[in-house]
């Protein structure tokens, strides 16, 4: 038998097939998976069933099968890179700039750090969490459900990596506004309450009661759902500490473990830039690339606020009626309590002094306080899945008195690089590992979205690495 006829054989054919799906049975690490060998065997060499039910047995196929035939093979293979291999993802916001800019789109390494097996298998192809043309219907079944697991990847995330992860306050959503943070919106209308109580004169109750109010008005007049952890919101952002960390930021500078984060030459704060009297043309902030939706024109005091990298700051500096430029700090904790994690007015940090704060690392056991709870209370009851409830100043976790609690996952700490207009890490808390989806790694179209013709592309940002 000649080599041709080795390569064309039935048996050559399975084998090689059954190998690579071999491969990605201990890659899985499930073995229920092997029974798919009967499958490949019999469509190589049995053939006792027509898998390809639509095309009818010795004959030729119509064009018309022939598109279903490509089509379904497109679908598969597309979903498989798509789970294990590379994800597509658009820079929906400036939280990153100038980093990433909004409108860049990129592709997500799913093996840098591993892929994660779906919590809902059964979900329409290329849907997140709701179906095409829908804004409400789901575009996955939530009755079949897999707990987390992680495939082996080519290496855990580093410090400063830039991180695609699932929004870990996304599990509840107000279908009417799905662009607004529930959590956020419920300390909102809480804090409204209690001011609207002490303006009035009335009673002043407990924070906690003033949420309770807050949840049973928007229960009453909005449609609330859950999403599982796969179909929450994706965000990205650069890991700034990882799990065993702390991490403590002073006046905007970032420090890990007592050793200051450097300074990316694309990083940028928030600045009060004060003018003789005259605007900025906004031309020239366009070309300075700085988002016009960052920018925010005071005109009472001839003044704007606008995010700014070193560059920008030196070239802003030469305008001619620019007066003076100062780095904008929030040190006013009190505004910003029901806002910042832990939102607790014993803490009284805000995004430019903030912490310190410890990174949970999995395994690592903590004391247990009233003090620290709210820390670590969405952790131990959501993230974990843990009853927790404090009666008579007393914490219980799942029916039993608790003074120490041993955290089961990793979590990580996630900062954007335009700092102060990025909602991260210290508007929400900790990203746990199982809501890491991969790392951003390739730049592969970049579309400006206040261009017009050619200069809707950025051509530089074109097929460039992260």
């Amino acid at each position: 038998m000649n080599i041709k006829n080795i390569l064309t054989s039935q048996y050559f054919k399975f084998g090689i097939t059954a190998l690579i799906y071999i491969l990605l049975v201990i890659w899985i690490e499930n073995a229920w998976f092997l029974f798919g060998l009967v499958i490949i065997f019999d469509w190589f060499i049995t053939k006792k069933v027509n898998w390809t039910f639509w095309k009818k047995p010795g004959k030729k196929p119509s064009k018309l099968v022939e598109w279903v035939d490509a089509l379904i093979f497109a679908v598969i293979a597309a979903s498989l890179i798509r789970l294990f291999i590379i994800e597509a993802y658009t820079i929906p916001t400036s939280s990153m700039e100038k980093t990433l800019l909004a409108g860049d789109y990129l592709f997500v390494s799913k093996v840098s750090y591993g892929p994660k097996m779906p919590n809902t298998p059964i979900s329409f192809p290329f849907a997140h969490n709701t179906l095409p043309l829908t804004s409400t219907t789901k575009s996955y079944v939530d009755w079949v459900k897999w707990p987390y697991k992680r495939l082996a990847g080519l290496g855990p995330i580093e410090r400063n990596d830039i991180v695609v992860f699932n929004f870990p306050a996304g599990d509840t959503v107000i279908m009417q506004m799905q662009d607004r943070n529930y959590y956020s919106l419920l300390r909102q209308y809480a804090q409204e309450l209690k001011s609207r109580d002490i303006n009035n004169g009335n009673r002043v109750q407990s924070f906690a009661a003033y949420k309770d109010r807050a949840r049973e008005y928007i229960r009453k007049q909005y449609d609330v759902t859950t999403h599982p952890v796969d179909k929450r919101t994706n965000y990205i952002k650069r890991c700034v500490a990882l799990p065993g960390d702390s991490i403590i930021i002073k006046e905007g500078q970032v420090s890990v473990n007592g050793e200051k984060q450097k300074h990316f030459e694309k990083m940028q704060y928030n600045y009060l830039v004060r003018t003789s009297g005259t605007k900025i043309n906004p031309v020239h902030l366009q070309n300075m690339g700085i988002n016009r939706n960052d920018i925010n024109y005071m005109p009472s005091g001839s003044t704007y606020r606008m995010p700014l990298t070193n560059e920008n700051l030196g070239q802003i500096k030469n305008f001619s009626n620019v007066v003076e430029v100062t780095r904008y700090v929030n040190n006013s904790p009190s505004s910003v309590n029901h806002v910042i994690f832990p939102f607790d007015s014993e803490y009284e940090w805000t995004e430019d002094n903030f912490g310190p704060l410890y990174v949970p690392e999995k395994g690592e056991t903590i004391q247990l306080t009233l003090e620290n709870l709210p820390l670590w209370e969405r952790i131990i009851n959501t993230h974990e899945g843990n009853d927790l409830e404090v009666r008579d100043s007393t914490i219980f976790i799942n029916g039993e008195q608790a003074d120490s609690y041993t955290f089961q996952m990793n979590y990580y700490f996630m900062m954007g690089d335009n700092r102060h207009n990025s909602a991260d890490s210290r508007y929400w808390g900790f990203v746990p590992e199982d809501h890491v989806v991969g790392k951003a790694v390739f730049i592969w179209l970049s579309v400006n979205p206040y261009g017009s013709f050619l200069d809707k592309i950025r051509w530089r940002r074109l097929f460039t690495v992260i």
